[in-house]
């Protein structure tokens, strides 16, 4: 190894500007170590994944949490008692969580939302949450734009949206399709029924063909969404989940001896259903999506769409405001940049 060194050094500066190139070992450049460097920093970071879960009490909404991380991450999971009184107004509860799977730290945030569609009067119950998703777009931006701003920002934004849909087994209600269609333009949506295992397989698919018919009737636009795919290889994968929306999912946090293994299910008079076995229900396809191929998908779409969307409509609102927020608290581009990239945000928002 030292002949080595010292045969690099004495050659180096004939080398230098001759056009060769080095043949053998010292041919190699080591480029491709950048792919170690950002693992070896992002194992030191962590990661931030921050998810909500919308939909009425009693549809298994802490349980699929639960089941989705194998831990006690849901907001009832840390209530002592054993029932709560359904509140008045929608409340909204956020519980942390430090998890950490072979050597990888993630910190979860679990965004409940109590209170949903339990109302008799459910008019406008959706917009707690809207301004509850623009607040953390408002505390991210007001963090971004500080002078002297954190070295790394907590990120806050909401990345994921868990919208549960009764198993009626008929066609989504009139707050279903408000919702969404109203929370589809801010946040990642990903729809499900909720204890699918309440309807049969024909039920099954016959409800989910009439959502996917009434979404695309309503112009929903639910993740991952068509405007977005990168490349032919992920426009085929998208369309193999978008075929599967919504996900029929059942939860559980008990488990039960199958076949000499121990695994998730519900106990019924008739056998047992395996949360993670896909003949019986896609929770697997929904924790592959949320976790393990499309996580970081999801992170990047809520940074540079729906949060892109809101801060360059918060900057234009300033530079047209003259009582608004001093200039030097925002850096704000040039009016005609702003102008047209709130138009190009305006024809995506459009047309998602």
């Amino acid at each position: 190894l030292t002949d080595s060194i010292t045969c690099v050094c004495v050659r180096a500066p004939q080398l230098r500007g001759s056009g060769c190139l080095f043949t053998g070992d010292f041919s190699y450049v080591g480029i491709d170590a950048i792919l170690e460097q950002m693992r070896r920093k992002a194992m030191k970071q962590g990661f931030e994944l921050n998810i909500m879960v919308v939909g009425q009490s009693g549809l298994g909404k802490s349980t699929l949490m639960n089941t989705l991380f194998k831990s006690k991450v849901s907001r009832k999971s840390l209530v002592s008692t054993p029932e709560e009184r359904i509140p008045q107004t929608i409340e909204i509860k956020s519980i942390s969580h430090d998890i950490e799977e072979k050597g990888v730290r993630m910190k979860l945030t679990v965004i409940d939302t109590p209170g949903f569609g339990d109302q008799i009067n459910n008019e406008n119950c959706w917009q707690p949450i809207m301004k509850f998703i623009n607040d953390q777009y408002e505390q991210y931006l007001q963090e971004e734009i500080n002078i002297d701003r954190k070295k790394r920002i907590p990120d806050s934004r909401v990345h994921c949206c868990i919208y549960f849909i009764p198993p009626t087994g008929h066609c989504l209600r009139p707050l279903d399709v408000e919702f969404m269609r109203r929370l589809s333009k801010v946040v990642n949506i990903v729809p499900v029924i909720a204890k699918a295992d309440t309807l049969t397989l024909e039920e099954r698919d016959s409800f989910k063909q009439t959502i996917r018919e009434e979404l695309r009737a309503n112009g929903i636009d639910v993740y991952p969404q068509k405007e977005f795919d990168e490349d032919a290889d992920d426009r085929m994968i998208n369309e193999k989940i978008r075929e599967m929306i919504p996900f029929a999912v059942v939860g559980s946090d008990q488990e039960y001896q199958v076949n000499g293994k121990r695994l998730l299910g519900r106990k019924t008079k008739w056998g047992t259903i395996e949360v993670e076995n896909i003949a019986h229900c896609e929770f697997a396809y929904l924790r592959d999506l949320l976790i393990r191929t499309h996580m970081q998908n999801i992170k990047d779409i809520t940074s540079s769409i729906h949060y892109e969307v809101y801060r360059v409509r918060r900057l234009n609102e300033t530079n047209g405001q003259p009582n608004g927020q001093p200039p030097n608290t925002l850096a704000d581009p040039k009016p005609q940049q702003a102008n047209g990239l709130a138009a190009q945000h305006q024809v995506l928002t459009h047309e998602m």
